[in-house]
C-alpha cells in the first residue's frame, strides 16, 4: 500500500510539474482580447510611434504560407481568399500564441495568432479549430482543418496591426505564396497604422539567377505564377539582337527551338542570369552552351564557332557567351536557342516576342509537372 502511495506520489507530482510547465509557455489574453477580434495591442508602440519588421532573411522554419496547395486571392483589399481540398489543414504563418478561437457570428470558426514581431494574423471560415486560447504554436503548426461545402472549401486569412487590417500582399505573395523579402515599418497616425517597405522587396522576381532565389516554390506548392514584367530589365537579354527567324520552333520537324540568323560570328548574349552547366561540343548540336536559371529553366545556344564560356562560371544577362556558326549539323552560320522548364522543351516564343526582341508583358502559370500556361 505504501509503494503504491509513493508511485502514485511521484506520478501526481510529474503531472504537476508538466502543467506547470504548461502555464509557463502559455501567453494570458484578457477576456476582451479572447472575445473582440479587432483590438489594440497593449504595448505595441510603447517605444515610439513605429517599429520594423524584418522579413529580409527569414529562415524556412520560421514562415509557412496557411494552406500551402491552396490557390489564393485577394478580397477587397484586406484579405485572402484561399481555396483548396476539403480535410486540408490551416497552418499558422509564423511562431505566435493563440489570441482567439471561437465561433463567431461573420467568420464562423476563427483563429487569431498573435505574433511576436508585432502582426496578428486571423484564420476564418474553419471546418474545426485545433488550438485553444493561450497556447503557444510554430510556424507551419496544424491550427485547424479548413471549411466550406461540397461548392467550395476555402479559409479566409488576413493580417493585422493593432487590430486593423492590412492588405497581406504587402508581406506574402498570393501566386507564390512566398514571403516578400523586405523590411517593413508600421507607422501609428492617429486612429490607422501605415505600412510601408524600407528596403526592396528583394523576393518579387527580379532575376532568374538561381542563386538569388532563396526558396524553391515547388517545394510547398504545385504550380505558381511568374510574371515575366517582374523580371528587372537588366536581367534579361533578347539572345541575338538584330537578327530574325529562319527556322520557327515545332512545325512539321518538330523543331525543338527556333533558330536565328544575322551574320557569322555575331556575339550570342546569355538570354537570363545564371550558372553554366554545360559548354563544349555536344552531338549535333555543335559547339553547345546550357546555362541554368532559378525555378528550373535551362537555355541552350549551339551551332557556335566559339564558346565563350565554361561549365561551373555565372553568367549575367546579356553577357557575350559565344559566336555564331555553323558547327553540328547546320547549313548555315545561325543561333539554335532552346527553353526548358523542368526538363520539358518550351517554345522560346512563350517567353520572347522575336520581332519585337523582348520578353513578352505576360503571366506564366508553372506547374511542378514541367507544363506551362
Amino acid at each position: 500500500m505504501a509503494i503504491r502511495s509513493k508511485k502514485a506520489y511521484v506520478i501526481g507530482l510529474l503531472l504537476s510539474l508538466s502543467s506547470l510547465a504548461f502555464a509557463q509557455q502559455a501567453v494570458l489574453f484578457t477576456p476582451a482580447e479572447q472575445q473582440q477580434i479587432f483590438i489594440t495591442t497593449a504595448g505595441l508602440f510603447s517605444n515610439g510611434n513605429s517599429f520594423t519588421i524584418d522579413f529580409s532573411d527569414v529562415d524556412d522554419s520560421e514562415y509557412c504560407f496557411p494552406l500551402p496547395v491552396g490557390n489564393a486571392s485577394l478580397l477587397q483589399g484586406y484579405s485572402l481568399e484561399i481555396v483548396t481540398s476539403k480535410g486540408d489543414a490551416v497552418k499558422a504563418m509564423f511562431d505566435g500564441a493563440v489570441r482567439m478561437s471561437r465561433k463567431s457570428p461573420q467568420y464562423g470558426n476563427i483563429i487569431i495568432i498573435r505574433h511576436d514581431n508585432g502582426l496578428e494574423t486571423i484564420y476564418a471560415n474553419n471546418a474545426q479549430n485545433l488550438v485553444k486560447v493561450g497556447q503557444r504554436v510554430k510556424a507551419g503548426q496544424t491550427l485547424a482543418i479548413v471549411g466550406g461545402n461540397k461548392n467550395k472549401y476555402s479559409c479566409l486569412f488576413g493580417i493585422m496591426v493593432n487590430g486593423g487590417w492590412i492588405n497581406p500582399t504587402i508581406i506574402v505573395d498570393p501566386n507564390s505564396h512566398q514571403l516578400r523579402s523586405q523590411v517593413i515599418r508600421c507607422t501609428k497616425k492617429s486612429n490607422r497604422v501605415d505600412i510601408g517597405a524600407t528596403k526592396t522587396d528583394l523576393q518579387r522576381i527580379v532575376s532568374l539567377d538561381p542563386d538569388d532565389v532563396k526558396r524553391d516554390p515547388f517545394d510547398k506548392i504545385s504550380n505558381f505564377k511568374l510574371n515575366l514584367c517582374d523580371i528587372g530589365q537588366t536581367h534579361w537579354a533578347y539572345p541575338l539582337p538584330g537578327s530574325h527567324v529562319i527556322s520557327p520552333y515545332g512545325g512539321r520537324r518538330n523543331h525543338s527551338g527556333v533558330d536565328i540568323k544575322t551574320c557569322p560570328n555575331d556575339k550570342i548574349l546569355a538570354a537570363f542570369d545564371g550558372v553554366v552547366t554545360k559548354s563544349g561540343p555536344f552531338s549535333g548540336y555543335g559547339n553547345c552552351i546550357v546555362i541554368k536559371h532559378a525555378f528550373g529553366f535551362e537555355t541552350l545556344y549551339s551551332h557556335q564557332s566559339k564558346n565563350l564560356v565554361k561549365a561551373g562560371e555565372k553568367v549575367k544577362a546579356g553577357e557575350v557567351i559565344g559566336l555564331t556558326g555553323r558547327t553540328g549539323r547546320a547549313t548555315t552560320e545561325h543561333l539554335h536557342f532552346e527553353i526548358k522548364f523542368r526538363g520539358c522543351r518550351l517554345n522560346p516564343g512563350t517567353i520572347f516576342n522575336h520581332a519585337a526582341k523582348k520578353l513578352k508583358e505576360i503571366t506564366l502559370t508553372l506547374s511542378k509537372n514541367g507544363r506551362v500556361k
